[in-house]
Parts: structure tokens; C-alpha cells; sequence
């Protein structure tokens, strides 16, 4: 069996991204033969949230590439130069693109890796493989969707498999019930709602508003009760002062402070990142709710203060109990559907590395972003994005993912040099003793 030296779970921008680096860093020597294995058909972006009018919330120059290497030939703007548009999105004057067209740039980057990416299947254990006393190899399990399950070996590992949806436990027993879905399944999940004539959204964030705003533009369109327990909803600050957490920098600063100083600096700017809609759609969404005072006519709902007490299913809809938290009584509304954008959690990778526990113990990361391991464990596993309370807010985000994936693909590229030099000397010691 082949021994990759190294194998990325997923292969989503993080993943791409680390092919990048490990490309544009190649030895001259022997290089860094990378393999990726990746659950979905083909490569995908949130597919279900390419709403017409979604626009990225960061700058096109934290793609791929450009922070690390601007003169990459993977960067937004030479993907530009080669699709001929690059006069012509200069003429739109924004450093926000579209996530129709952000998606089609990370799928053309990709398209250049289809030979090391093994598409259409998931992994689902990863387990040690000794050498003596050691931990040498991973032995990585995936399974395709024929059912068959593939085994392949590897010195190192990264770990790029995103958020899991994150579901409120009332709605938990309705994971089932193709009424209730996350919003990370919504264009494909709302296409089979065509008769829904009340919708509920769950949520504050953006997702939550963009799905407001597609519910509502829609021909047809059915009423809509947005759901929250914030007193308003609160625009995401992209000051310059207030960015300067999301710059490369920053992440050396947060991983250098003591854990109770880290919490509190997420915490402070948590609604940078989490429940923070662009101004633009809140006031879009406001001047929607203010034409149906004037008119008269209550066809969407924001319903603030708001607390989900109960879930039940019945044949005729969704029942939800709701508390009203200002006045302190609760309402039972029926909905033909509701979408859950309820964000996601970051955990997901503890239960896939779970054979490896033993060696990894409290699943802490250095600043490269490897974990750390037992004096036995030999191979480094480097986790992307979900290192947030060690290395700050813009670790789950494309603002740090190009220097990131430059750092970990120097720390293999340190490791295979060390590894090829000893390969090297134990090749002459074995030519002297012949």
C-alpha cells in the first residue's frame, strides 16, 4: 500500500488552499506527495447557499493564495485575467464579489488537483498504525457511495472538513422531518416546499437574513416569521480599527496570551463574525418591514425577543411554542416549514481522529496548528479551522487561509526534510557495512 506523506480530510477551500501552498513550495528534492479525500460528488462551496444576490462579506484579495503569495497564479485576480473579466470587474468597484462567482474561482483553482483528490468518498475512522512501540503511520478508512471502503496510509494528516450544522436540541427529534432543515441545505431542502405557505427562520446571523430576503423576493411568495432572542439585529462592525483581529498578526498576538485573556478577546468581538448581517441587508430588511406599515398588509414577521420553548410535529405543519421574552407569554404558531439558521459547531474532527484519543489527549494545537501528541506519535495532524479559542475569530474564515496553509505547509516541508535526510543516511550507513 502506498504511503502518502500526507492525506487531507475534505477538500474545501482549506484543503485547496494547502494544495496550493504545498505546490508552490515544492522542493527540488523530493516533494510532499499529497492525497485528499472528499465526501461530495465534486467540488462544492455551501451550494444551497448560492442565493442570487449573496455577495462575499470579505475582500476578494483573502483568496487562496494572495497574502501568502501575491504572485501566485492561483489568486482571484489571475483567475480574473483568465475567465476575461478582469476589466470588467475592475469597472464594478468592489472588493466584494459575488458567492456565485467566488465559488466558480474556488472550483476552477480545484479543478487544477482533480488528480489528487479523491472525490465521492467519505472518511470514517482514522486509525494508528505502529512500528514497535511507535505510532509511525495513519491508516485512513473511507467508504464511496457503492459502500465500499478504500485504506490508505499516511505519515501526516490535515483535517479541513468544516462546521457540523449546529442544531438546537428542540429540533433534534425532527432531524428526520424534510419540514425542518438547516440552512446550509436550503436551496436544495426549500425547492420541495413549493406549497409552504408559512415559513419560519431561526437565527440572526447572515444566513438568516439572506434567507429572509430570497423567502420574500420570491414569486408567490409565502409569509415569514424571522425568530430571534436578541432585542435587534445587530450589523457586523468592519471598521478598519475593529478588522485589524482578522490580520495575520493578530493571530500570533491571541495565541500568545493566557486562555482567560484569549476567551475574553472573543468574546468582545464575537458579533464581528457571529450574528452580524451586513448593514446593507439589515437595512434592506427594514425597509421591507416599514412598506408593510405603510400598506397594511402583515405578510413577514420579525418576531424579536423571542424564545422556541417547544417543537411539535403534526400532520398539518410544524407547532412551535414561542416566548415572548418581553411580555412573558407564550404562543403556539403552525409552519409549514422551518429553516434552522442556527449556525455551526466545531467539533466534528474529536470524534473522527476518536482511535487516536489516546495519543492526543485534550485535542490542543501548537501555533502551527498540529496537535499535539504523545512522545510516541510520530505523525503531525494539523486541524483548519477549528482552532478559533487558541488562534482568534478568523480561523474559521478565508481571512487567515492562505498564510495559515503557507505555515503548516513549511512545518511538513521541515518534517520531509528531516525524514529524507535520515531516509538518506541510513542509505550510506547501509552501503558502508556492504
Amino acid at each position: 500500500m502506498q504511503v502518502h506523506n500526507l492525506i487531507g480530510i475534505g477538500f474545501g477551500p482549506s484543503n485547496l488552499a494547502l494544495a496550493i501552498a504545498i505546490e508552490e513550495k515544492r522542493p527540488s528534492g523530493r516533494p510532499i506527495e499529497a492525497m485528499f479525500i472528499e465526501k461530495q460528488p465534486g467540488f462544492a462551496w455551501h451550494k444551497d447557499m448560492m442565493l442570487d444576490q449573496a455577495h462575499m462579506q470579505i475582500s476578494f484579495l483573502k483568496d487562496l493564495a494572495t497574502l501568502r503569495n501575491p504572485t501566485s497564479r492561483f489568486t482571484f485576480v489571475n483567475y480574473l485575467h483568465e475567465k476575461q473579466r478582469l476589466q470588467d470587474f475592475i469597472n464594478l468597484k468592489t472588493f466584494f464579489p459575488s458567492r456565485r462567482e467566488f465559488n466558480d474561482y474556488l472550483g476552477w483553482a480545484a479543478a487544477q488537483f482533480d488528480d489528487i483528490c479523491a472525490y465521492g468518498e467519505e472518511v470514517v475512522e482514522v486509525l494508528p498504525e505502529k512500528s514497535g512501540r511507535e505510532v509511525a503511520l495513519l491508516r485512513v478508512r473511507s467508504r464511496d457511495g457503492a459502500g465500499q471502503v478504500h485504506e490508505r496510509l499516511a505519515r501526516n494528516l490535515a483535517i479541513g472538513i468544516g462546521g457540523a450544522p449546529n442544531i438546537p436540541d428542540c429540533f433534534r427529534p425532527l432531524r428526520d422531518d424534510p419540514r425542518v432543515f438547516h440552512s446550509s441545505r436550503y436551496l436544495g431542502e426549500i425547492a420541495r416546499q413549493s406549497g409552504a405557505g408559512r415559513i419560519a427562520i431561526i437565527g440572526a446571523g447572515q444566513s438568516a437574513a439572506e434567507i429572509f430576503m430570497d423567502l420574500q423576493g420570491r414569486p408567490g411568495a409565502p409569509k415569514v416569521d424571522l425568530i430571534m432572542r436578541a432585542r435587534s439585529m445587530r450589523p457586523s462592525d468592519d471598521s478598519p480599527f475593529v478588522n485589524e483581529i482578522f490580520n495575520v498578526d493578530f493571530t500570533d498576538y491571541m495565541y500568545s496570551r493566557p486562555d482567560k485573556e484569549r476567551a475574553a478577546l472573543i468574546e468582545e468581538f464575537w458579533h464581528t463574525n457571529y450574528a452580524a448581517p451586513d448593514l446593507e441587508l439589515v437595512q434592506q430588511m427594514f425597509k421591507i418591514l416599514y412598506e408593510q406599515r405603510v400598506s397594511g398588509e402583515e405578510r413577514v414577521r420579525f418576531l424579536r425577543r423571542h424564545d422556541v420553548r417547544s417543537v411539535r410535529a403534526a400532520a398539518d405543519g410544524i407547532h412551535l411554542t414561542l416566548l415572548d421574552l418581553n411580555a412573558q407569554r407564550e404562543s403556539t404558531v403552525r409552519y409549514d416549514a422551518v429553516v434552522l439558521a442556527t449556525g455551526y459547531s466545531r467539533e466534528r474532527h474529536k470524534a473522527l481522529l476518536g482511535p487516536l484519543a489516546p495519543y492526543l489527549g485534550a485535542f490542543t494545537v501548537d501555533r502551527h496548528y498540529r496537535l499535539q501528541g504523545t512522545p510516541d506519535f510520530r505523525p503531525s495532524v494539523f486541524l483548519q479551522g477549528a482552532c478559533e479559542t487558541t488562534h482568534g475569530l478568523s480561523d474559521t474564515l478565508l481571512s487567515v487561509t492562505s498564510v495559515r496553509t503557507g505555515e503548516i505547509g513549511a512545518a511538513l516541508l521541515g518534517a520531509h526534510a528531516a525524514r529524507s535526510s535520515a531516509e538518506e543516511e541510513a542509505e550510506e550507513g547501509r552501503a558502508v557495512r556492504i
